[in-house]
């Protein structure tokens, strides 16, 4: 059972937000030179990166699909990333999920019939972690996607909402986290609107689902922004040099 914390103070989570606030993202794309495509993103105090290989040849064979592209997904945290459990090296319980559901988010955007018997491999290592890193890497691996040119209906963003006391807030931090009610974490196709994912630990009433559910899209306005703009700033850079010289 949680222990009891006072995590909203005078309206104020612990670190100064307000229940709707996000907590500052940067993103760089273009990281890693020998990848299709790749990303970094610092979300608060999580730093991740992320890298895209392919299309190519499923290996082994059994495994490829003649109609379609298979995505692969690799989750894991860096040993140093976090003293907790899922800190540690290799691939535990907790990061083959994520790595499934991950998975499973870009199964629903890419278009992967244009690719029978490929595969496009996605690997998400988180850096540091503080809570909400399953969200911050599909919001990474969605701009490295992006950069790497392979075609996909759209660019899926993703953030978690919970409860604390009966109070729903937005971008839960680890010790939100830990020791909150609930915690949600849910990603969305921003042309669309579809949710391609949507997990919950904990209980949220129908109407704290419907609110937490509108603070998710209306902080995608803003991380989308946030993505368009890290596709967009190294070919303003070229530009700049361009005009200069």
């Amino acid at each position: 059972m949680k222990a009891k914390m006072d995590l909203i103070v005078n309206g104020k989570r612990l670190d100064g937000r307000g229940p709707e606030d996000l907590r500052e993202i940067k993103i760089t794309s273009n990281v890693i030179r020998n990848a299709a495509g790749s990303a970094y993103i610092e979300w608060g105090a999580n730093k991740i990166i992320s890298a895209v290989y392919g299309p190519r040849e499923a290996l082994p064979k059994h495994i490829s699909d003649p109609d379609k592209a298979i995505i692969k997904c690799r989750y894991t945290m860096a040993p140093f990333s976090s003293l907790e459990e899922h800190g540690k090296p290799g691939m535990n319980r907790r990061a083959v999920e994520i790595s499934k559901v991950t998975a499973e988010v870009f199964e629903d955007v890419i278009l992967v019939d244009s690719f029978p018997g490929n595969e496009i491999s996605i690997f998400i290592e988180v850096l540091q972690g503080d809570g909400g890193t399953r969200a911050a890497g599909i919001t990474c691996a969605a701009v490295a996607l992006a950069t790497s040119g392979i075609p996909m209906r759209d660019m899926p963003y993703a953030v978690s909402a919970g409860r604390i006391g009966e109070s729903v807030v937005l971008d839960l931090n680890k010790i939100e986290d830990n020791y909150s009610e609930a915690d949600m974490p849910v990603a969305i196709s921003p042309r669309t609107g579809n949710i391609n994912l949507l997990q919950m630990d904990g209980i949220l009433t129908r109407e704290q689902f419907r609110q937490a559910i509108g603070m998710v899209k209306k902080a995608g306005e803003t991380i989308t922004r946030i993505q368009k703009e890290a596709l967009i700033k190294p070919y303003q850079e070229i530009a700049e040099k361009y005009m200069e010289g």
